[in-house]
Parts: structure tokens; sequence; C-alpha cells
């Protein structure tokens, strides 16, 4: 059977607002809340035919699948020096999410 290779993602850091604002940029941002779609250390893996994992983030998914396209297509980034891994971060501005997406076999 043959190896194939996967992209597994792993929530890094939930930031909440206040530490990335003391006080919002816009007015009445709603709850000064976390994401409440992740948690640290939560892993997802995208398998060859790159479809969003079940339960993952609309908004995040967004952000981060041509990312993963490059990882699970054998691509690499010339700055990062651990091949077959990237750190990114979601598109929410006032509560963002950081997380490590790494090639992996499997």
């Amino acid at each position: 059977m043959q190896n194939h290779t996967k992209v597994k993602i792993t929530v890094l850091k939930v930031f909440h607002p206040e530490e990335v604002f003391e006080e919002s940029p816009i007015k009445n941002p709603g709850p000064r809340v976390p994401c409440s779609k992740n948690r640290v250390g939560q892993e997802f893996i995208v398998e060859s035919d790159c479809k969003m994992p079940e339960g993952f983030c609309h908004w995040a998914w967004a952000g981060l699948n041509c990312t993963v396209r490059v990882l699970l297509f054998g691509g690499d980034y010339p700055w990062a020096k651990e091949q077959g891994t990237s750190i990114n971060c979601c598109a929410d501005g006032l509560r963002p999410v950081v997380f490590k997406l790494q090639r992996v076999e499997g």
C-alpha cells in the first residue's frame, strides 16, 4: 500500500481580543471573547482530496487552504528551515488563531 501525503493542522494559540488590542479599533465589536471554534492542541488532518476537515472553521480554512495545497503537493517555503511546515493565522484580526501546518506521510 502506498503512503499518501496529508497535512496536519494543529492549533498553537487562541488569542483573547485584549491580547491583540487594549481597546477595539472598531465601534461595537460584539462580545470580546476568544474564538470558540478552536482550542490549543486541537488537530485536524487534511487528506489528498484537500477538503476542509469536519468541524474546522470556514473563515480559518479560507485563509489556510492555499498553504495546505502547497504542502500537500510537496511544496515548501524558502524561508522555512523545517521543510513541509508553515505557521499561519486565521483572518480574524480581533481574535486570531495561530496554526501549525505540517506535511505528514500517512
